[in-house]
């Protein structure tokens, strides 16, 4: 596997199959995207589960009609072009997104059942994030969060295990959450910083 491809995947989970990680790195470049664009001059803030989600849909509600409810799910593909518009638009609204193990968006615009009690993140994370860590623990999901001071951060079993800084000027600002050591690389003019850690996807 041509691992170059796959760019903003945290190291640790490059052993998952490349149609998973195709759809992840997908995933991710639009967080990215979102968090340096943001939305009609806003800054955005929203979460993408990505894997397993029945699970995440059981442990999850629309506070809204969800939007991409029966539409086709070819019309829902994350690498669809007019779809990437789309969720850009709908992360104006609150809630999450829930993609499959295809690569389809299932649902928006839904609130996440969060666990705190076992999720221990760095202060100055606020709920958003929380709700990404506990969705990733219970689910076994990889969420995505997209934070509105423009930094994306990965959380898979509850951990955060890389946050990509889409501005080089915000990086020498930045002081990082991961704790533990953590390894730095360059990534289309990013800075990702990936966790040491193997055993997180294993």
């Amino acid at each position: 596997m041509d691992q170059s491809e796959f760019g903003f995947i945290p190291h640790t989970c490059l052993g998952e199959s490349s149609d998973k990680l195709h759809h992840l790195e997908q995933v991710i470049t639009l967080a990215v995207e979102i968090a340096r664009e943001g939305r009609e001059g806003k800054k955005v803030g929203t979460i993408f589960t990505v894997f397993n989600a029945e699970e995440v849909v059981s442990r999850s509600r629309c506070m809204i009609l969800d939007p991409l409810a029966l539409h086709d799910d070819h019309k829902k593909r994350i690498d669809d072009p007019n779809l990437r518009e789309t969720i850009k638009e709908l992360s104006l609204l609150d809630g999450a997104f829930i993609i499959d193990d295809n690569g389809v968006v299932v649902s928006a615009c839904r609130y996440l059942e969060v666990i705190a009690g076992d999720i221990d993140l760095s202060l100055g994370l606020g709920s958003r994030h929380m709700a990404a860590a506990s969705i990733s623990k219970q689910t076994g999901c990889v969420a995505v969060a997209v934070s509105e001071s423009s930094i994306v951060r990965i959380f898979i079993d509850g951990n955060m295990v890389s946050e990509i800084i889409p501005e080089i000027w915000l990086f020498k600002r930045y002081s990082t959450h991961l704790e533990g050591p953590y390894s730095k690389r360059s990534f289309n003019e990013m800075t990702v910083l990936d966790k040491n850690d193997d055993s997180i996807c294993s």
